[in-house]
């Protein structure tokens, strides 16, 4: 089964207080939320982290950290059969150690959870399935950048999936921001975000919103220097 939540059923699901993955736990019912979030760069745990304290306190946040996942996947140019099962068995883990949802942080390997879901009962959900959502909702051409190769193909999937269940019409502009990943990676923060906001400038003159493939590139909006017309999207904050 495919867990496409809204951010509305996401939120609706984790205040489900009858909801529990391990419902024959005892004591579970009185417990908190737990959620499982998978990450394939460590500086994507404190920005998740933050955002599910500021806005859903009250889940218990479990954070798995696998940067050899992505990687591999940079290195082979694609997703491949390893890093999918390596994903899964760290869903397995997740769902084992009693998470009601696991969550997926990295839009390169996002499409692991359809394999996923069908292995673990616990709901897998991908860190972008409501920032799609989003950008179908506003319509018209939708711009989608990222930093990395690897992660324009299954982002641009996502949104064209999404269109078609939601009986919308879309065009859709991809960027990748070269060199922006290898300078967050080396240290080089401010050569990441004028490289990001250089290309959320650029783009927003062409489309009428634009999406932030990798939750990493959220930190270069406030570098932005012209007042943006256009919603840009971020999944961390569209998901949580």
């Amino acid at each position: 089964m495919e867990y496409l939540f809204s951010k509305l059923k996401f939120r609706s699901f984790l205040s489900d207080k009858n909801y529990h993955y391990k419902t024959d736990c005892e004591g579970c019912r009185m417990s908190k939320k737990k959620v499982a979030v998978i990450h394939t760069v460590g500086s994507s745990v404190p920005v998740i982290a933050k955002l599910f304290k500021e806005i859903i306190p009250e889940v218990e946040l479990v954070s798995m950290l696998d940067d050899s996942l992505l990687n591999d996947v940079i290195k082979n140019g694609r997703l491949t059969p390893d890093v999918t099962k390596r994903f899964v068995q760290y869903a397995i883990i997740a769902a084992e150690n009693g998470s009601d949802l696991i969550l997926n942080a990295c839009s390169s390997i996002g499409e692991t959870v359809y394999v996923a879901q069908n292995v673990v009962k616990a709901p897998v959900y991908r860190i972008d399935f409501a920032m799609a959502e989003e950008a179908v909702k506003i319509g018209g051409k939708i711009g989608v950048l990222a930093t990395l190769p690897t992660t324009i193909g299954p982002t641009v999937r996502l949104i064209e999936k999404t269109a078609q269940e939601m009986g919308a019409n879309v065009a859709i502009s991809s960027h990748v921001c070269t060199g922006a990943f290898q300078a967050l990676a080396a240290g080089r923060e401010e050569e990441h975000d004028h490289t990001v906001s250089g290309a959320i400038e650029k783009m927003a003159q062409e489309v009428k919103v634009i999406v932030l493939a990798q939750a990493s590139m959220a930190r270069a909006l406030p570098h932005v220097k012209t007042e943006l017309k256009i919603p840009v999207l971020t999944s961390p904050r569209s998901c949580v």
